[in-house]
Order: structure tokens, then sequence, then C-alpha cells
């Protein structure tokens, strides 16, 4: 039997797909970096020479971005979270309208179990962009951890109302996506539902309303109304469409729902780069 898919994984693949900025809230620029090969392996000593070479340069003002992100991912891969964290906390004073810096750092402190450090990191972000999806997503998750999940369910239903009104935004989806699924892992699943629903009218060709649908129909043990609402997402794109529908449809055996065209690997995502300008 084919292994279930990873339904958190696809959840926040489908709050961010589109919004045109950084997976960094998933943690998933950490866990690249982390995932590496610097424990052990033989290259662990060149690559503390590079950070040492380049820490050097920074304390000498002499360090180019380029250099001081490099820096960055050397301390973060070879688990020097402390120093990467101090180099994050200056980055992001000295370049306050670079948005990722800040949210790098949140989740670096949440990797280091420091939620309300994350928690005052993230705040500062959506003190200046209330509706950011990548901030939202980390400060709900960060509550949720904490046990405040109320909170966090308010916060993004004022952000979805934001955004709706008094005229619906592209951002409405997103956002709508990641409230559906905090209501989902609150024990909510009707409402999450009822909000897909929504959803899926309000933004009648975009499949991942009636993707999300299909999770929680699966996960209820409603195959059949999985399947429809698949065979549902795909009609809104005849022909090669998004991914996450053939992951999920081959994960439960659903092999017809599979386009049969084949389809390119997605190609993993940048690390991050900052930016001057709006997402």
């Amino acid at each position: 039997m084919p292994a279930a898919p990873n339904r958190s994984g696809i959840w926040t693949g489908l709050a961010i797909a589109g919004a045109g900025a950084l997976c960094i809230a998933a943690g998933w620029w950490l866990g690249q970096l982390q995932g590496g090969s610097a424990g052990s392996d033989p290259s662990r000593t060149a690559l503390e020479r590079q950070a040492s070479s380049l820490q050097q340069r920074l304390n000498q003002g002499e360090a180019s971005q380029a250099e001081q992100q490099r820096l960055l991912e050397l301390l973060v891969a070879l688990d020097r979270k402390a120093e990467a964290t101090a180099l994050l906390e200056r980055l992001a004073d000295q370049q306050p309208q670079q948005w990722s810096l800040r949210l790098l750092l949140a989740e670096l402190r949440r990797d280091q179990q420091d939620r309300s450090g994350a928690e005052r990191e993230v705040r500062q972000l959506l003190n200046l962009r209330p509706d950011q999806i990548e901030g939202l997503q980390l400060m709900a998750l960060l509550q949720l951890e904490m046990g405040r999940g109320a909170q966090a369910q308010s916060q993004l239903e004022a952000a979805l109302q934001r955004a709706s009104k008094p005229q619906l935004k592209p951002e409405a989806l997103p956002i709508g996506l990641l409230l559906a699924n905090l209501l989902q892992k609150r024990g909510q699943p009707g409402q999450a539902e009822s909000l897909l629903l929504k959803l899926a009218a309000e933004f009648p060709t975009d499949q991942r309303p009636l993707l999300a649908r299909a999770m929680l129909q699966q996960e209820r043990g409603d195959i059949k109304g999985a399947q429809e609402s698949l065979a549902l997402a795909r009609s809104r794109k005849p022909g090669r469409s998004d991914p996450r529908l053939d992951q999920v449809a081959a994960a439960w055996g659903l092999a017809p729902l599979r386009d049969p065209s084949p389809l390119q690997p997605e190609k993993p995502m940048p690390a991050p780069q900052a930016e001057s300008g709006n997402p």
C-alpha cells in the first residue's frame, strides 16, 4: 500500500503556492542546511575555515551582501546557531525593509526552542506587513505550539476579513487556506470544509481549495467524496495540472485521476535572497 501523503507539507504548500515569496516559515531553508553533510564530513574543516574567513571580513566591514549570506548559511550548516542568530539580528536591524531576514531570524529562534523570541520577531514583521502570508503562517504555528490556538484563529480570521472586504483580494486565498488548516488542527473539520467550499466558489479557477477539501474528506474516510473533489480540482485546469494532485492521487491509489502526461519534478526552492521590494 502506498504511504500516506505528508498532509502537513501539502497544506503548507497550498497556503504558500502562488504567493511569490520564500517558503521560510515552514523551516525549509533551515532543514535543507541542517540536513547537509557538515556533521562528520571531512569537508567540515574546510567549511569552518571558510566561515572564519568570512567572519573576519564581516568584522572588518568588508563583507559583501553575498558573503554575509554565505556566512549565515555556513553557521547554520555547522550548527553554530547562536552565531547565526547574532548575525541575523545584525542584518535584520540594519536592513529592516528586507522582511525575509526578520522571518528567518524568527524561524531560527523557533528552531532553538525560543518560541517567545520567535513570536517577538514575527510580530515586528506583521506590524509592518499585517497580511504577510509567511508571517501569518509562522505566527499561527507558534501560537498553536504555545497552546494559544484560539488567538491564532482570531488573528487569521481578521486577516481574511481584511483581504475579503470591501473587495475580494488575491491574498484572501492563501490566508483562507491557512485558516482552514488551523481549523482542522483545532478539531473543527466542519468549519474548515465550509471555508474551503467558500474559497472554491470565490476562486473558481484555482485547484487548491478543492485539493485541501479532498484531503479533509480522505482523512474522515470519505474516499468517494475525496475522489470527486480531486476530479473537480483537475477539471479546473485541463491538461497538465498541479503536481500535488498527482501526489495525492497516487498516495491514495487513485490512478485514474492522474495526469497521463509526464510531469517535470518540482525544482527545489532557492536559499533565501534579500529583497527590497514588495513580495
